[in-house]
């Protein structure tokens, strides 16, 4: 542990010109009279650090010195690729590898290039969860992230349809979607490659054992593959709409985008309003209805007939509410 600390304080050191006892013990998550001894350590080690004294003194390397201590550990370059992820690289505990590869890049580089880090974070930044929902970080995420940059078979019990189950996993990858994570992963008995929700796993317990991953995995073409089923699956009725020119519009923002797409490449010619009629897959009659309501006089629901005549109730129910006072 104190090895570790004392390689970063170099680091440190040779990325600036000169830091003060706060700043590092900021750095370092220790106190000042730790640095201090941490100091004395390297120096007595041959490592020429300097303190400066004074109320602007700090600590620096003497003479341009730079170290050799700037090769990446295996866990450390991994989490360095998803540096443009720091919320997910948290909840995955993965921050203090990813910022300790930061930091023995940074000190690699020429001094006219160290600030290419924290230019590129101040440029883009990935907010994953959609708008107007609390982020979820399920507790077992850093066990099962573990495993999957291991290769660690587990032993897991999960939630399906109320009930607890057991299964021998090999996990191979992770997914964050709309803020949700999910756990892609090879069932051990049956072979096949499925897809868990990461927030209805009860018990994970990782095996002493590493297995051999199928090099011919591709967990984004895996993960595009299910989703795409996933949305296929779930679209279970067909509603038939007619839509205004602005309803057209308005479709891919009240429904799934993609099957908003499908419906109006296949729809029929526009009328001579520019109004076009189009069978639409939904979820439900229930689902389509809320969707549709918020397109109101752009969509007119020719069928099926029970969601036409509930439309119809809920429309004359809103024009009921703004109807003029009589007086």
């Amino acid at each position: 542990m104190r090895a570790a600390r004392l390689i970063k304080m170099v680091l440190l050191l040779q990325t600036r010109a000169s830091m003060t006892a706060a700043e590092l013990a900021r750095e370092l998550e220790v106190s000042e009279r730790t640095v201090a001894r941490d100091a004395q350590a390297l120096s007595e080690a041959g490592i020429p650090v300097y303190a400066d004294r004074g109320r602007a003194g700090g600590y620096r390397l003497i003479g341009g010195y730079r170290t050799r201590l700037t090769g990446l550990a295996r866990g450390e370059a991994e989490a360095l690729f998803l540096s443009g992820v720091p919320g997910a690289l948290r909840d995955m505990g993965l921050e203090d590898s990813a910022s300790a590869a930061r930091l023995k890049v940074s000190a690699a580089l020429l001094p006219s290039l160290r600030d290419a880090s924290r230019s590129a974070a101040q440029r883009f930044h990935l907010d994953a969860p959609a708008w107007f929902s609390e982020p979820l970080t399920p507790e077992l995420l850093p066990v099962l992230a573990g495993a999957v940059w291991d290769d660690r078979p587990v032993l897991a019990r999960y939630l399906r349809d109320g009930a607890e189950v057991e299964r021998a996993l090999e996990p191979y990858g992770l997914v964050l979607k709309a803020g949700l994570w999910y756990l892609c992963a090879r069932v051990t008995d049956a072979g096949a490659f499925r897809v868990y929700r990461i927030d209805r796993f009860t018990a994970v317990e990782p095996g002493p054992e590493r297995f051999r991953r199928d090099d011919g995995f591709d967990l984004p073409e895996f993960w595009r593959e299910r989703a795409e089923e996933f949305a296929r699956s779930v679209l279970r009725s067909e509603v038939v709409v007619r839509l205004s020119p602005e309803g057209v519009r308005m479709l891919p923002y009240a429904v799934d985008p993609a099957s908003a797409k499908e419906a109006l490449g296949a729809s029929e010619a526009p009328d001579g309003r520019g109004w076009v009629t189009l069978t639409l897959p939904v979820e439900s009659e229930e689902v389509a209805r809320m969707q549709l309501r918020g397109l109101g006089p752009e969509v007119e629901v020719l069928a099926p007939a029970a969601l036409r005549e509930r439309c119809a109730e809920d429309a004359a129910g809103a024009a009921a509410l703004y109807r003029p006072p009589t007086t």
